[in-house]
């Protein structure tokens, strides 16, 4: 059995002390099953955050491991300039599946952060511009040009870019100032971009990326209309629009495959990650062909992206996804979770808002009004632990509690959790009230 007090000395010695670490002891996660896994000193969780929003399917699947193990035993590595049967057959099914008109074609790199790097030089090749519209409080990975669009100076350790980069209001609509006295979204918001073309660009931007729903951001999801209104404006210029569906795609938001669905628009490029491998590194890129290509007739490959063990494990993930139709799931059991947590919101005050789609949900933690309560969040982490659920944090002030458990999760399993957010909830306000 490792012990986790002598694995935190060593990773403190050999590891920046900059990396986060969940929990006032931090855990090691040694086993998984399903949306249950349990630590190195054998305690069982319920595991709510999926190794942030990662674990689509669920951890130790049968029919995705046998793949790997299988890829395993014949070759583990070959490199993009030879023929890999699996990514061509995941690069046609993901071509098939991307709500995208025309011609497509994918592009597979190691991480989210690499296919957002990859999205936006495929962008400014085509469109011959630097410029680049992101949204406030947006996230799109740590190398260095992704953290040059992201809108959270938390994880933005430059203030350098690869890119020129102007940033809109994001339609966050519980702080938006715009339409904080109407009671209701005006989508002032959307035409912010606009404003932010003309105003702080050339206007010969290359494109406006964003997240259908922003994840580290603290799930944040667009009202109805926005992103509509966002794609008139965009093609009144001609400016490409990216849907980062690192978070988002696969089923997670439970009425839709991917995020951008739930609006009536057709980006020009998907980004995704995490879920495609469920766990592998992987990440893609899925674009009309003609901007995909815009790189030619410079030469371009990722070492690593699609190598035979990643693509052949995200496509038996793939595949166990869409025949066991876990988007459903994800919509069924989200709504339920979604509507239970609503009402345990109504009896604690601290939760401002219950948010989200599918199972990417979300409770954001305040204090008196609407002042962020980062220490209530971390309180929340820590009494959901030792009633073994396990949860993640973000928005900007990380006062924000994400849920994005495995879309296998049951509806039994959704009620076990919901009842421990319930008495956490009342721990952590009964611990303010003596305070």
């Amino acid at each position: 059995m490792t012990n986790p007090d002598e694995l935190l000395a060593r990773h403190k010695a050999a590891l920046p002390s900059w990396m986060p670490l969940y929990y006032e002891r931090p855990l090691e996660l040694a086993r998984g099953e399903g949306f249950r896994v349990w630590d190195s000193e054998g305690n069982e969780y319920l595991d709510f955050f999926g190794g942030i929003v990662t674990a689509i399917s669920g951890h130790n699947v049968p029919e995705i491991t046998e793949a790997i193990k299988s890829q395993v035993d014949k070759i583990l590595h070959t490199s993009t300039l030879y023929l890999i049967q699996n990514q061509i057959k995941l690069a046609e099914k993901l071509i098939e599946l991307a709500p995208i008109s025309g011609e497509k074609k994918a592009f597979f790199v190691g991480s989210g952060s690499e296919a957002n790097e990859a999205a936006l030089l495929f962008a400014s090749r085509y469109r011959g511009s630097s410029e680049i519209i992101a949204l406030r409080s947006s996230y799109h990975g740590s190398t260095f040009m992704t953290m040059g669009i992201t809108g959270q100076s938390t994880w933005s350790a430059s203030p350098r870019s690869a890119l020129d980069v102007a940033y809109a209001r994001n339609p966050y609509a519980l702080r938006c100032a715009l339409c904080r006295n109407e009671g209701k979204c005006n989508l002032l918001c959307a035409d912010d971009v606009r404003a932010v073309v003309e105003e702080e660009t050339t206007g010969n931007v290359a494109a406006f990326i964003a997240e259908p729903i922003q994840g580290v951001g603290g799930f944040v999801d667009a009202p109805p209309g926005y992103f509509e209104r966002v794609k008139e404006i965009l093609d009144e210029k001609g400016i490409l629009l990216i849907s980062d569906e690192v978070q988002t795609g696969f089923g997670r938001t439970g009425e839709h495959f991917w995020g951008i669905d739930a609006f009536d628009v057709e980006p020009d490029m998907i980004v995704m990650a995490k879920g495609i491998g469920n766990g592998l590194a992987l990440g893609a890129v899925v674009g009309r062909a003609e901007v995909i290509e815009s790189v030619a007739p410079n030469l371009h490959l990722s070492t690593f992206g699609g190598n035979p063990i990643s693509s052949a494990g995200a496509l038996a993930n793939l595949n166990y996804i869409l025949d066991n139709d876990l988007q459903t799931n994800a919509h069924e059991v989200g709504t339920h979770l979604k509507d239970r947590l609503l009402k345990i919101a109504n009896d604690h005050p601290m939760v401002a808002e219950v948010r989200g789609r599918g199972l990417m949900l979300a409770l954001e933690l305040t204090g008196d009004g609407l002042t962020p309560d980062p220490a209530a969040a971390s309180r929340f982490l820590e009494a959901c632990r030792t009633r073994g659920l396990l949860v993640g944090k973000g928005g900007l002030k990380a006062n924000t509690i994400r849920i994005s458990p495995p879309l296998t999760i049951t509806r039994e399993a959704a009620d076990e959790a919901a009842d421990i957010i319930e008495e956490a909830l009342a721990e952590i306000g009964a611990r303010e009230r003596v305070g």
